[in-house]
């Protein structure tokens, strides 16, 4: 590790030993300031080296890392002379004077610019990366450098994701936009916009500014009526596919209705995701993330598209509605229901690792998935540059139920989970002035209800139930009820440079917890499975938040002073425990914008984390049908050091976007988790107190590059992860090492204006060390190859394989998929017609491995048979 940043310290001085900057003012022959006069500094061969565009003042600045003696700067706008001056490579100021010139064009050849930059404003020419088959925004996306879009459809740009999603600069969807993604026709859109540096609240814009980007989709009309359709049906089973999704964008309205259903293996409820940045963060702060304490013991997920595995029967039902009020109000409405029928069926062979033994546990497993959910978000908002004011009411609901057969050992067992989840929540934001300074109020209410239970048959963990006799049934009960609130007041002061904001405020949050753990031999256990636990957390604070900005550098310093108190009490098993902590944590990030093509970023800071209700209840609760677990210790206290640091390269003119990035964690536990592990592969989990450290590593870089000559877009990605820490497992403290590395690569070109190629290539690898048993490393390799030939204007043809090898530990596993389609559109009314033929080699099952801190998973995943399907789409 000393190596790497050694070698990253001497590569940073290399390019700041040599940095000269350029700057002065473009005038017309009439000393008129000339704005948007593109500026570009080359040296003696040609190559760019820098270049900006002229503000409204005529002024422009670009810094160079150039070590020769002599640079080329040249300038050029419309309607003027072009300039090109050979000048010393030294920081200097040179003002020019352009000419007009009058020019008669004979021939004009219009070319789009695939991307051209605006100050934080990068803008993508849709139609120079649309290829013939592309049907919705989302397949534009995929192929943009420097944009990355995950396979749950997060965007990242630059390797982190955006905080904000809009169309035509409104945020009609609030974080799911997913859903726009994959319904918005790619032909309504003229451009996509990422806009760097983006701060969402507008009056903030000058005093609070933000590291993250938000994406923008322009429309090529101000009044849009779009959408698409379509409707499927095919064999093997009866199969159908069917999706109605309308849109309506005009100055002061969207809409976004969509109704989707199929049961071909799409997943379209991941289109109802949160995926922004914000709304994440505001789960993660108010603890109101659906919390799963039961589970049924499942089938590792395959690692490739669910279209091949995924067995569903899925309806979808999606309402968005955006109105621009008077006095620049605007009122948003989202609602979705989900209801979705899904099957797994195969079996798992689990090798549980100690330190002087493998425990090995197969299983035969067949599970059915009911999930139903509701969620609706109303919200009013003000976003100007003299205030700001948001209130957000939303309502979740989740009705689940899941039943699993498993074969263990030539005998089978039952399971059956209820698995719901109801949630309250308002959040209200207001932000103006007093004077000089701006005053921020924020109210989070939060109530949510979390009744659960999990029935297994026959009963398990008889010599801890049912002193070692067999018995039927064993039922777990859990009902969680919550309510959390959070509210605080800020000012915010600007002074020169600096601006400041000292914040007061306080956390609440009240949790009942009543588990219940009985059998069918004796109803009601004693009271080491009953839990009756009442928590109490409380948060005071005050902090200091520093931002300081001068040219290229933006500095953030916060200062947070907590005062923490909990009360936890469960009067039946006579347990209490009462804690009062003050914790100073601090933070600190600096961003450097080196010049118009290089960025690096670095942040360090120490927080301390306290543990939530599921891990601190001092009776046991039946986690799964072979996992009990039982955490009767103190308060979990967690004091972690961080620290990340990034380098990140955007070249619009040359169409380069690359960045590295790197996070360091080291964090303090006062408790080490006891795993015991079964003859029969049942563990049990326990905690006690004792100091242990967990240290990790993440190394990951990316670079992408797009031809537009030959219209090849290329992207390659490296990561390596390293993690330290210790556990006890069978009585025997162990350190444990995990160790995982990748890299990938996609290439997607034109050969021919009828054929392009697409190929892509993921190779992860894992290890993993327990005391001194090493565990043989696996791997797992997936290649994808595209082939799309469009014979005439009209007709698609193209044939889409996928290789998938793993190395398992007993033996290697290759899987081969191909499918085809063809796609036929009417000239006239721009319908497609579809046929699919997935699948065509019958692949019917998939083996793979997941590796955990101390076990090791091999899956064989029963796969989707042979399908065909007919379809017809088009856009509304």
């Amino acid at each position: 590790m000393k190596v790497f940043f050694l070698a990253f310290f001497l590569w940073f001085s290399s390019f700041v030993f040599a940095q000269n900057t350029f700057n002065g003012v473009v005038f017309d022959q009439e000393q008129n300031a000339l704005n948007g006069v593109n500026v570009t500094i080359r040296d003696n061969q040609g190559k760019i080296l820098g270049y900006a565009i002229t503000d409204t003042k005529g002024t422009y600045t670009i810094t160079i890392e150039e070590s020769s003696a002599a640079i080329v700067i040249e300038i050029k706008s419309m309607g003027f002379a072009s300039v090109s001056q050979s000048v010393a490579n030294k920081t200097q100021t040179l003002d020019f004077v352009l000419t007009h010139e009058a020019f008669e064009l004979k021939e004009i050849a219009v070319k789009t610019t695939p991307i051209r930059r605006d100050g934080d404003t990068i803008s993508y020419s849709v139609s120079s990366f649309a290829n013939t088959q592309d049907r919705t925004i989302s397949d534009i996306l995929k192929r943009l450098p420097g944009i990355e879009v995950g396979t749950d459809g997060r965007i990242l740009y630059q390797g982190k994701p955006i905080n904000k999603y809009y169309i035509e600069g409104l945020d009609l969807l609030g974080g799911k936009y997913h859903l726009a993604n994959e319904n918005l026709p790619f032909g309504e859109v003229s451009n996509v916009q990422i806009v760097e540096n983006h701060q969402p609240i507008k009056v903030l814009d000058s005093l609070v500014f933000s590291d993250r980007a938000a994406i923008n989709i322009k429309l090529k009309k101000g009044y849009t009526f779009t959408g698409q359709a379509k409707v499927g049906a095919g064999l093997s089973p009866l199969l159908w596919d069917a999706n109605i999704t309308p849109m309506l964008f005009t100055k002061n309205r969207q809409l976004l209705i969509s109704y989707q259903s199929n049961n071909t293996g799409e997943n379209v409820g991941a289109q109802l995701n949160q995926l922004t940045v914000e709304d994440l963060v505001n789960q993660f702060e108010s603890n109101s993330q659906k919390t799963d304490w039961l589970a049924l013991q499942q089938l590792a997920r395959p690692n490739f598209s669910e279209k091949r595995w995924l067995d569903n029967n899925v309806h979808l039902f999606s309402f968005n509605y955006l109105h621009k009020l008077k006095k620049n109000y605007e009122i948003r409405l989202n609602m979705s229901y989900l209801n979705d029928y899904q099957q797994q069926n195969g079996g798992t062979t689990t090798q549980f690792i100690t330190p002087t033994d493998r425990v090995t546990l197969v299983e035969e497993k067949y599970n059915q998935f009911y999930l139903n959910s509701l969620h609706t978000t109303l919200s009013l908002e003000k976003n100007t540059a003299n205030n700001y004011l948001k209130n957000n009411l939303q309502f979740e609901g989740f009705w689940d139920c899941q039943r699993g057969t498993i074969n263990l050992n030539g005998e089978g067992l039952q399971q059956e989970l209820h698995n719901r989840y109801f949630k309250l929540n308002n959040n209200l934001k207001s932000i103006f002035a007093v004077g000089k300074q701006m005053i921020t109020l924020n109210s989070n209410i939060v109530f949510h209800k979390t009744p659960q239970t999990l029935a297994v048959n026959p009963g398990q963990f008889e010599e801890l139930t049912n002193n070692g006799n067999p018995f039927d049934k064993l039922l777990q009960e859990v009902d969680l009820q919550t309510f959390y609130t959070h509210n605080y007041i800020s000012l915010t002061k600007a002074i020169k440079r600096f601006s400041f904001e000292p914040k007061v405020g306080f956390e609440y949050e009240n949790q009942e917890l009543q588990t219940q753990l009985s059998t069918s031999e004796n109803i009601l256990l004693n009271p080491e499975f009953s839990n009756r636990l009442k928590w109490k957390r409380a948060k005071a604070y005050f902090q200091l938040q520093t931002q300081y900005k001068k040219d290229k550098w933006r500095m953030d310093f916060t200062m947070p002073l907590n005062l923490h108190t909990y009360n936890i009490e469960d009067r039946p098993l006579q347990e209490q425990e009462n804690l009062t902590q003050l914790t100073f944590e601090p933070r600190l990030s600096v961003l450097y914008d080196w010049n118009n093509f290089w960025k690096v970023n670095f942040s360090t800071g120490i927080d301390n984390q306290f543990g939530t209700i599921n891990q601190l209840h001092y009776a046991y609760i039946l986690q799964n049908y072979r996992n009990i677990q039982q955490i009767n210790s103190e308060l979990p206290q967690i004091f972690n050091r961080n620290l990340s640091a990034g380098v990140f390269y955007r070249n619009p003119i040359e169409t380069l976007f690359g960045n590295v990035m790197y996070y360091y964690s080291n964090s303090d536990n006062n408790l080490l988790y006891t795993t015991q592990i079964l003859e029969n592969g049942a563990t049990s989990l326990q905690a006690i107190e004792q100091n242990n450290t967990k240290i990790a590593h993440t190394i990951s870089g990316r670079l992408s590059k797009y031809f537009s000559v030959i219209k090849s877009n290329i992207t390659m990605n490296a990561n390596v992860g390293l993690q330290e820490f210790q556990q006890i497992l069978n009585l025997e403290l162990s350190d444990i090492n995990n160790k995982n590395w990748g890299f990938g690569s996609k290439i997607e070109t034109d050969v021919t204006k009828w054929f392009i190629v697409e190929y892509q290539l993921n190779w992860m690898f894992a290890k993993n060390k327990v005391q001194n048993q090493s565990s043989p490393t696996i791997s797992q390799q997936n290649h994808l190859l595209n082939l799309n030939l469009h014979p005439k204007e009209n007709q698609y043809f193209a044939l889409k394989s996928e290789y998938v090898n793993n190395d398992l530990f007993s033996q290697q596993s290759e899987n081969f998929f191909l499918d085809m389609l063809y796609r036929y559109t009417t000239k006239k009314n721009k319908i497609d017609l579809e046929l699919q033929l997935c699948n065509i080699f019958n692949t019917k099952n998939y083996r793979t491995v997941n590796i955990s801190d101390f076990s090791y998973l091999e899956t064989n995943f029963n796969l989707r048979p042979r399908q065909v399907v007919f379809k017809i789409r088009f856009s509304l």
